[in-house]
C-alpha cells in the first residue's frame, strides 16, 4: 500500500476516541477510502471485520434491521458470516460504502454506546439527499476527508522519500536546494502532474514507469464519475457534466474565472449553481471562490457568484483534456513531459497548488478587481490562504499566492495587493518553475513549484 499522510490521523483518533466516537472517512470515489481502513484495521488492531455495503448481500443488511435493538445477535450473525472472530476492545469494524445502506450509518450511535468495537465509516456522495434521507446523522462522528495523493506522498510511493525531506528542509530554511536536486525535483512534478495522485494510477506509475496504463486507469475512473453523475445528480445532470467537461477549456484561459457563457449564452449562475456544488460535494472538482476582503475569516466576505472550478486531482484533468482521444498512447504524454505538446502548463501548474493546497487543508479563495472602477487598479491574485506569520508573533495572516510560469514574468498585481493590504498579510509566496528566493525584510518567498505541499 501507498503510504498515506491520513494514516497518521487515524492513529490519533485511535488513541484519542478510545472508542467514544466512530471515525467517517469522506472521499472521492477511487481516493483510496476503503484501503486506508482495511489497511489501518488489519495492522493496528487484533481483527478487522470489513462489510463493503455495494457488495452485501440482502442476508447481511436483512441483519442491521433484525438485530437492530439486539447487539448481541448482530454481532454473532456478522462473526459467522464473514469468518472474523470479534474481540472485546480489539475490533475495528469497518462500514465500507456506507452511502449504499445509510441504515448502518444511522446505528453509529448506538453502536458506540455499545462500546465494545471500534468503527470507521467510508463513504462518497454522503450529502447526497438520497444518501442519508430517513436517517439521523450521529454526532458521535468524527469526520476525515482524504485527499488524492499530494506530491510529497507520490515521491515516497516513488522511493524518493531522500528528495521529499530536502525539499522540506530546504522550505523550513528558506535557502535553495542544490542544482542536482532541484532539477529532478521539477523533472519528477511534471511526471506527479501528468499521473495525479489517484493511488490506482499511482501504483501503476510506480510499478511500470508507464503512462498508457496510467490513462487507462484514469479513463476509467472520469468514466465513474459520470456514471456517478448519471445515476445520483437527478435532474440537472447536464448541467453536472456540461460544468465538468468545461473545466479544462476554462483553466485553459488567461483569465480562469469560470464564464458560464461558454456552455450557454443565457446561463446564469443561479441556475448553475447546484451543478458546482454537486462536483464540490462528490470531491470531484475544488471550488475556488473570491474572496473580497484579504482578512483572517475569508468565508465572511465570499462571493458565491464569482468562483474558478478546478478538478480534484490534476491527473484525471490531463486525462480529461484529452477525453476526444479515445486513448492517449505512451508517446503523447512522453511529449507532453517534454513540452513538445502545447498542453497548457498554467492550467496544470494552478490546479497542481489549488490540489495540493486542498490536501493541507485549507478552503481555495481567490482575489480580483477588475479596475473597471474609477481610481481602482486592476489585481489578481491565483490563491489567499491563512498561515502564522512570524512578524506578528505565529498569529495567522492572510498569504497571498500567485502561479508563474514564463521565465520572465511580472508580477504587478502581487506587487499593488501588498501595498494596499500591507497591515493586513502575513508572507506573500510566488511560485515558479525556478529556484527559491528569500526576501525576509519583505517577507516575499518565491518557491520552485514542488513546495507547493509545504504551504
Amino acid at each position: 500500500m501507498l503510504k498515506r499522510k491520513a494514516y497518521d490521523t487515524l492513529l490519533k483518533w485511535k488513541h484519542e476516541s478510545t472508542g467514544k466516537t466512530a471515525l467517517l472517512i469522506e472521499g472521492a470515489r477511487r481516493v483510496g477510502k476503503s484501503t486506508l481502513a482495511r489497511t489501518f484495521g488489519e495492522t493496528e488492531y487484533k481483527s478487522c471485520l470489513v462489510i463493503d455495503f455495494f457488495q452485501a448481500p440482502a442476508e447481511v443488511k436483512q441483519y442491521f434491521e433484525d438485530y437492530r435493538t439486539d447487539f448481541d445477535s448482530l454481532f454473532l450473525y456478522l462473526s459467522v458470516f464473514y469468518n472474523v472472530k470479534l474481540y472485546e476492545h480489539e475490533t475495528l469494524i469497518v462500514f465500507d460504502e456506507v452511502q449504499m445502506y445509510p441504515q448502518a450509518r444511522g446505528l453509529i450511535k448506538y453502536l458506540v454506546a455499545d462500546g465494545r468495537y471500534d468503527y470507521i465509516e467510508t463513504g462518497s456522495l454522503l450529502s447526497i439527499k438520497q444518501n442519508i434521507k430517513d436517517i439521523v446523522i450521529p454526532s458521535e462522528e468524527e469526520s476525515l476527508e482524504l485527499e488524492p495523493l499530494d506530491f510529497e506522498e507520490f515521491l515516497w510511493g516513488m522511493d524518493e522519500r531522500g528528495l521529499a525531506d530536502l525539499i522540506r528542509m530546504s522550505f523550513s530554511k528558506m535557502k535553495p536546494l542544490p542544482d542536482a536536486p532541484h532539477r529532478r525535483a521539477l523533472s519528477l512534478m511534471r511526471e506527479y502532474m501528468l499521473v495525479g495522485g489517484m493511488p490506482e494510477p499511482v501504483s501503476i506509475y510506480v510499478e511500470q514507469r508507464a503512462f498508457a496504463p496510467v490513462d487507462a486507469s484514469k479513463r476509467r475512473i472520469v468514466q465513474l464519475y459520470r456514471n456517478d453523475i448519471s445515476r445520483f445528480a437527478t435532474g440537472y445532470e447536464f448541467k453536472v457534466v456540461s460544468v465538468l467537461d468545461g473545466i479544462p477549456g476554462q483553466l485553459s484561459r488567461h483569465e480562469k474565472r469560470f464564464k458560464l457563457s461558454s456552455l450557454d449564452k443565457n446561463a446564469r449562475m443561479r441556475t448553475y449553481e447546484a451543478a458546482f456544488f454537486w462536483l464540490a460535494d462528490a470531491r470531484i472538482a475544488n471550488i475556488c471562490y473570491a474572496a473580497s476582503e484579504p482578512s483572517v475569516g475569508l468565508s465572511l466576505s465570499m462571493e458565491q457568484t464569482a468562483l474558478k472550478c478546478y478538478m480534484a486531482d490534476t491527473g484525471l484533468l490531463v486525462t480529461l483534456a484529452f477525453s476526444d482521444n479515445n486513448d492517449t498512447d505512451e508517446d503523447v504524454y512522453r511529449a507532453v513531459l517534454r513540452g513538445d505538446i502545447g498542453l497548457n502548463e498554467g492550467m496544470l501548474s494552478e490546479n497542481y497548488v489549488a490540489q495540493s493546497l486542498k490536501a493541507n487543508g485549507h478552503r481555495l479563495f481567490f482575489y480580483s478587481q477588475s479596475g473597471k472602477k474609477e481610481g481602482e487598479e486592476r489585481m489578481e491574485i491565483d490563491f489567499l490562504v491563512t498561515r502564522p506569520y512570524v512578524n506578528a508573533a505565529g498569529k495567522p495572516r492572510i498569504s497571498p499566492i500567485e502561479v508563474k510560469l514564463p521565465r520572465r514574468y511580472g508580477t504587478i498585481s502581487l506587487d499593488r495587493f501588498r501595498a494596499r493590504f500591507n497591515k493586513k498579510i502575513g508572507t506573500a509566496y510566488v511560485l515558479h518553475p525556478k529556484q527559491l528566493e528569500w526576501d525576509a525584510e519583505a517577507q516575499l518567498a518565491h518557491l520552485p513549484l514542488y513546495m507547493a505541499f509545504c504551504l
